[in-house]
């Protein structure tokens, strides 16, 4: 094999090297995660006077579905080992005292998925902290696949609050009854990805 040749097929199969590990990573540029509040978060907030909404651009409809846009991030569809960033967020008030909860990041590079996030009182960041904690859904086996290179969808995600979460809330609105593992509801992730 000649020289020139022997430097043409080195530098193909770096390419396709290069192209092929690329391609484990999908890049998030857009979509949506909506979460389906459940009726036992509802009506624990209900008891306690506590009212949900929603910070712009979420929005929510009438029939609890928080809808949250995704703003970018990245995931290596093999392992599913990610993180995807969201604008907007959920805010919690009764009488004068509102937490609004935002800048939620899907993490999933840990030992278990979570959702964090940042909470603010009454306009005053608290701190950053695990707010959820999500289970994957029942059957699922990765690696992700993209609709026509297009879309990750991923429903029936199980959204609890986290102890972390449980323990500001309790503190803020001086009750007990904020406990992790209290079922948030079930989210539906779809993310638009950038073409490899």
């Amino acid at each position: 094999m000649s020289v020139r040749k022997f430097a043409f097929v080195s530098m193909l199969a770096l390419t396709l090297a290069c192209s092929s590990a690329f391609a484990q990573t999908v890049v998030t540029q857009s979509g949506q995660t909506s979460v389906q509040l459940s009726s036992e978060f509802l009506g624990a907030l209900q008891k306690l006077g506590v009212t949900p909404g929603v910070l712009n651009p979420t929005t929510i409809n009438s029939k609890a579905v928080v809808t949250f846009p995704i703003t970018g991030g990245a995931i290596d569809a093999k392992s599913v080992a990610g993180r995807i960033t969201h604008s907007g967020g959920l805010t919690l008030t009764k009488g004068t005292t509102q937490v609004a909860i935002e800048n939620f990041i899907i993490d999933t590079t840990g030992s278990s998925p979570v959702l964090n996030g940042i909470a603010a009182v009454d306009g005053s960041v608290a701190g950053a902290l695990t707010l959820f904690d999500l289970e994957l859904p029942k059957g699922f086996k990765p690696p992700l696949r993209p609709i026509d290179g297009i879309f990750v969808n991923l429903p029936c995600v199980t959204v609890t609050l986290s102890d972390a979460a449980a323990s500001t809330l309790n503190k803020v609105f001086g009750v007990t009854a904020f406990a992790g593992g209290l079922n948030v509801g079930t989210a539906t992730v779809q993310a638009i990805v950038l073409p490899n």
